[in-house]
Formats: C-alpha cells, sequence, structure tokens
C-alpha cells in the first residue's frame, strides 16, 4: 500500500474521529427553562461538571409567557420547563407534555406523596412537584394584635381595614379568596359564580392599600400590616421584620405547585431525565432550597433540612393544615377570559 493511500486512510480515520467527537459534543447539551430565582446557578454549575453537559439556562416571570413561547415555537428547543399545576393540566391536555418514564428516575421516591397524584396530573404522569406553597393572610403585630387578626379571608372585608390591605396583584388568587368566601371552589368555572365573586370583590375595594406580587421590600419596611401574601414570602421577610405573622384561612386556601416537565419533543431527552433526576437528589434539593427559600416537595431534601426550617409551620404545614387547602388546576380559556375580563374591570375601580 502506497504512502498517499495509507495518508488519505488516516486522514479519513482523523475527520471520522474529529465530527463524531463535534456531533457529540454539539449533542451533548440541555436547554432548561424555568421559573426565575429558583435554581441556583452553582446547581447547573455542578450539574455540568458531574457530568460534562452543558446547560443553557434561560428563565421566564410567569406561566403565560412560557406557555406562549412553547405554543409558537413548532419546532421545540426545549428540554426541560417548570409550569405550575395548572399549567400542567392544561398542556398535559393540549397534548404539550411527554409522559415521564419513571425507571429512569430512581430519585423519585424522595418526593412527598402529598404532592403526588393530585388532580392537575392524575397518576402524575407528566410532571414532577419541585417547589409550592400555600396563599393566606399576614399580619404585623405592631399594629394589630393578635386577638384582633382575622382568621379567615372573610374577616378581611372587615370596615376595620379600610385603606389597609394589600393583595396580590394576581386574578386567580384574589378571585380564589372570593369564591373561598362564598363558599366555593377557587377552581371554579361557573359564569354565574365568578360573577359574584367580582362583586363580592367590588366590595372590599375601598379597603385595598396596594395590589401588588413583589411583596419583600412591603412587607419588611411596613408599607403594609394586613392582607394576602405567598407563605414563603412571609417567611423571607420575617428573617428581617419579626413582627409578622402568617394564617392559614379557616375558609379554604390556594396551594400551587411549581413542577418540573419534558416537553414534546424534547431534542435531549436523555440528558433531561438526568437533570431532573439530579433535581431529585436529596442533597442537591435541599441546597436548592436553602438558597431560594421555597418549600420543597422533596420529602428526602426536606428532612436535611436545619431544625429550624423543616419544623416551621409558616415552610412546612402539618398535613391537617394542608388538607383544609386546594390545590390549582387549569379552569379553561372560558372561564379564565371571564376572570380577567371581570379583573381587569376591577382594577380600574369596579
Amino acid at each position: 500500500m502506497s504512502r498517499p493511500v495509507i495518508k488519505t486512510i488516516f486522514l479519513l480515520i482523523f475527520l471520522s474521529i474529529f465530527l463524531t467527537s463535534f456531533a457529540s459534543s454539539k449533542d451533548n447539551v440541555l436547554n432548561v427553562y424555568t421559573w426565575s430565582g429558583v435554581i441556583p446557578d452553582f446547581t447547573i454549575r455542578q450539574f455540568e461538571k458531574e457530568t460534562g453537559i452543558k446547560v443553557n439556562f434561560s428563565t421566564y416571570d410567569s406561566n403565560e409567557v412560557m406557555y406562549a413561547k412553547l405554543k409558537a415555537d413548532k419546532n421545540n428547543q426545549y428540554d426541560v420547563i417548570e409550569p405550575s399545576s395548572y399549567y400542567i393540566d392544561r398542556m398535559r391536555r393540549q397534548s404539550m407534555l411527554e409522559k415521564l418514564d419513571k425507571s429512569l428516575l430512581p430519585n423519585f421516591h424522595n418526593l412527598n406523596p402529598s404532592f403526588l397524584n393530585q388532580s392537575y396530573d392524575p397518576n402524575t404522569q407528566y410532571s414532577l412537584p419541585f417547589i409550592w406553597g400555600v396563599t393566606g393572610i399576614f399580619i404585623n403585630k405592631a399594629y394589630i394584635e393578635k386577638k384582633d387578626a382575622p382568621t379567615r379571608w372573610s374577616d378581611l372585608w372587615d370596615e376595620k381595614y379600610a385603606n389597609q390591605l394589600l393583595l396580590l396583584d394576581d386574578s386567580r388568587e384574589v378571585f380564589s379568596m372570593a369564591m373561598h368566601v362564598l363558599g366555593y371552589s377557587g377552581n371554579d368555572t361557573n359564569p354565574e359564580h365568578i360573577k359574584q365573586a367580582y362583586f363580592k370583590l367590588k366590595e372590599i375595594l375601598p379597603k385595598v392599600k396596594i395590589f401588588n406580587s413583589a411583596v419583600l421590600s412591603l412587607l419588611i419596611d411596613e408599607d403594609a400590616n394586613v392582607g394576602m401574601v405567598w407563605n414563603g414570602d412571609l417567611f423571607k421577610a420575617a428573617k428581617e421584620n419579626k413582627q409578622l405573622e402568617f394564617i392559614y384561612p379557616k375558609d379554604g386556601f390556594a396551594i400551587w405547585v411549581d413542577n418540573f416537565a419534558i416537553p414534546k419533543n424534547a431534542p435531549h431527552r436523555e440528558n433531561a431525565y438526568k437533570f431532573l433526576n439530579y433535581m431529585l437528589d436529596a442533597e442537591v434539593n435541599k441546597q436548592v432550597a436553602l438558597d431560594n427559600n421555597f418549600p420543597t416537595a422533596n420529602s428526602a431534601a426536606q428532612k436535611l433540612l436545619p431544625v429550624s426550617i423543616r419544623n416551621n409551620e409558616v415552610v412546612y404545614p402539618s398535613q391537617a393544615t394542608l388538607s383544609k387547602g386546594e390545590f390549582q388546576k387549569d379552569i379553561g380559556d372560558d372561564a379564565l377570559a371571564l376572570y380577567e375580563k371581570y379583573w381587569e374591570q376591577l382594577k380600574m375601580g369596579g
């Protein structure tokens, strides 16, 4: 065999190895799209170090933005997303999510059973609960005595709270409050019940001082001293202001859950499962929970948290308390449009 032929063969072998390596490195990536502020950078870097998988990490600030982006992108580019419970419900109904292969998730058993098999995802086929929270009442004890504190949503309609209330700037949350006062489900889709909730909310408008969902500084600086809050935010704010207290409303409350999911036609499916199983690891999940301060749906991770956190009733309520709550689920386009119509009217002054 002549030297030119040998050189040609070696060149072809070299090019083959190079191209294979290039293709492999190009494919050894993961595209993650989640809520901002929930997965710390050090978690992503550690996953990359342990697996050699390059993570392209991007974030969003609302379910609506995430949903619209995936709807518009016919050639899906994402491998892992993080919809809230009612968007898991919507997206699985619209065949936008992959049914999970739990044999590829050996850490699945770490999850808290309380967050599995919920109405938004029966048999937990499409989602993995990650972080969660409860919507409840807060007071500042420096201004409101405990004996006079509200214990039900209905108490917030009292005249003594005129121009004092902080309500979340979130239509589902505010209408859920009114629905519970009226004795209905926070997921109610009955047009007449939605209308009743709207008129009930018109009654509370004179008591509202602020509509805002970015509440940490408002709570800490005492810009509002009574109203509606997510328990995780109250827990974080109470580290700075010890006068803050969280109350689980006796007339019911919403439970929200943000979940990991794999969208249909994920381009790097194998890497997606590696990432999800990594996030289900107890030690990894514990470090994430300590960083973002949200309650984790991972029982094994919760057990590793400091006693002051894992036994804190604000962050981790008992099963008896949770049983009085209601998981948010999709209410459909028609009901959602009606909620939004009344919400706009309400925000304009009724």
